[in-house]
């Protein structure tokens, strides 16, 4: 059976079992399988092979029981690059590229400015940066482990000079730059422990680490990026929609000025941004 046909069957039943996207989830596991890309899964008149039709099969029910799409296929694209990624490590989100925008805009005005990205994961963030900021000096930082090894494997895949270092939010910045960062970016875990049971399971898939933290993380960490930044340096951090107004008031305290609750595209409190004092 042609790659193609098989597609259209699994979508029905990927949709069947209320997976999200069930066409083009079944497209990318085939072309995951093959080693090609959707226009290669039309393409190709060869029904599967037997190892093939395995894999593929055992992709499906993993995906209908809540394994993430990119825990079986590896990887996940974001803005101009490709991230390996694995279990043990938050997976970047599509909502986050709002947050790289924010940043590039915080310091379109400096030259080679340096940038501390906080609980960077995979390195989406850092790296992105990197990409389109080549001058930047980047420093990510995360508390796990796991996500320090991926995050330099990123770094390296993508050959893309940023520092990763492990440690607590921005306890491991050099002291020789303390009070000269241009930007501190984060996507911390902003879910408050009690909401964690009502986040759907493949949510859950990722670290508790990446996940939970709620408002407290956002007080230590401004109160810390209070005392790395420059004077007049940016605060750009991702949050949950209902936090805007805590997480507004929690920067102010901290000193930050010209703080701003910002949506992302379907309306949602997504972004708060502020400067330290001049």
């Amino acid at each position: 059976m042609r790659p193609a046909l098989v597609v259209r069957r699994a979508a029905d039943y990927l949709s069947r079992h209320d997976v999200e996207s069930p066409l083009p989830t079944a497209e990318i596991l085939m072309a995951s399988v093959l080693g090609t890309d959707r226009a290669g899964v039309y393409a190709r008149d060869d029904g599967l092979s037997t190892a093939e039709a395995k894999r593929f099969g055992r992709a499906l029910c993993q995906r209908c029981v809540g394994v993430p799409l990119q825990h079986l296929t590896g990887d996940q694209p974001f803005r101009r690059l490709t991230f390996v990624v694995r279990p043990g490590v938050f997976i970047p989100r599509p909502e986050t590229e709002i947050l790289v925008d924010r940043a590039l805009a915080a310091v379109s005005g400096v030259a080679a400015p340096v940038v501390v990205d906080v609980g960077t994961g995979s390195g989406a963030i850092a790296l992105t940066i990197k990409d389109e900021r080549p001058d930047a000096r980047v420093l990510a930082i995360d508390l796990s482990p796991d996500a320090v090894d991926l995050a330099r494997e990123n770094a390296s895949r993508s050959a893309l000079d940023v520092e990763v270092v492990h440690g607590d939010l921005l306890e491991p910045v050099p002291a020789a730059v303390r009070g000269s960062v241009d930007l501190v970016v984060s996507n911390p875990p902003y879910v408050e422990p009690h909401e964690l049971a009502a986040l759907p399971r493949e949510v859950l898939a990722d670290p508790l680490l990446a996940l939970a933290g709620g408002i407290g993380v956002y007080e230590r960490l401004f109160a810390q990026a209070a005392q790395v930044l420059r004077p007049g340096g940016a605060l750009v951090v991702e949050i949950g929609e209902l936090q805007g107004s805590r997480v507004r008031d929690a920067a102010t305290a901290a000193g930050f000025v010209s703080v701003e609750v910002e949506p992302d595209l379907s309306g949602r409190d997504r972004i708060v941004t502020g400067r330290a004092p001049a």
